[in-house]
């Protein structure tokens, strides 16, 4: 369970990715730019989970679920709270067979489902950003006004308020205009949101570019600590650092070719 993604990292669900990522055909349909080198993209996996594994997180090894190349970005699919795991349901028509991949491999490790997302509503992982009394949500072209409000009809009562922001047009989704760095601190895209979206929270600002560079990507391991992509967020980095932010610094450019950065590789199960 978790309340705050700026807490320590405890557990993780990952997915290696593997014949589905590699294989893709209709790279529109999955929202993919471009195909993957299988053993770089392994490797680059492989070094993100030894960061985690080597700062005592356990990770959780998600078998690919077949024919869904978008699988090993186990983030969107699933939502941890206080109370047990939400099953979303995808904006991306041709990831809507996840959520209950992803649910029923936690389930099996003993974590309950609390809430499920139902038709019409649309809420992918990456437009929530859980911070102690605050949900960051997205308003994006994969999560819908009918998706937040089951999505606040479930974190309101466990003691959340929510703070939406309309990303659709800038964004995929929020979380690569903001991600939580500690308790009560978040880096973001400057001109993305509201003056008073972050009041009460430590913010760390930097430039705003376009939504095909997520540009405040970033997965907290513990306050002050991140594990961010290089290929593409250097300036990110540079100032997070400039803050007495520790940066793990990967090259996932494999990932990158999925549309996808370091927090979409993690669904965060744990954090303490």
């Amino acid at each position: 369970m978790l309340r705050n993604e700026g807490d320590p990292l405890e557990t993780v669900a990952v997915c290696t990715p593997g014949d589905a990522y590699f294989g893709v055909v209709d790279l529109d349909a999955q929202n993919m730019n471009e195909a993957a080198d299988p053993s770089l993209t392994v490797s680059q996996h492989q070094a993100m989970v030894g960061i985690m594994e080597g700062a005592g997180v356990r990770v959780l090894r998600v078998p690919e679920l077949a024919e869904h190349p978008n699988s090993t970005f186990t983030r969107d699919v699933a939502l941890v709270t206080p109370e047990g795991t939400v099953q979303l349901r995808m904006g991306l028509p041709a990831r809507r067979e996840e959520p209950a991949w992803i649910v029923k491999a936690l389930e099996a490790v003993g974590e309950p489902t609390v809430g499920v997302i139902e038709e019409p509503g649309t809420v992918e992982g990456g437009d929530v950003v859980l911070a102690g009394d605050v949900a960051f949500v997205g308003h994006s072209d994969r999560t819908n006004q009918e998706g937040i409000r089951q999505l606040g009809a479930l974190l309101e009562p466990m003691g959340y308020t929510l703070r939406i922001a309309d990303v659709q047009g800038l964004y995929l989704h929020v979380g690569g205009a903001v991600s939580v760095i500690g308790p009560r601190r978040v880096v973001c895209c400057a001109e993305v949101f509201p003056d008073d979206y972050f009041e009460g929270f430590d913010v760390v600002e930097v430039p705003n570019r376009n939504f095909a560079a997520s540009v405040a990507n970033v997965i907290c391991l513990r306050e002050n600590e991140v594990i961010a992509n290089v290929a593409e967020n250097l300036p990110t980095i540079e100032i997070l650092e400039s803050e007495g932010v520790t940066v793990y610094r990967l090259d996932l450019s494999e990932f990158r070719k999925g549309a996808g950065g370091p927090t979409c590789m993690i669904l965060p199960v744990e954090r303490g």
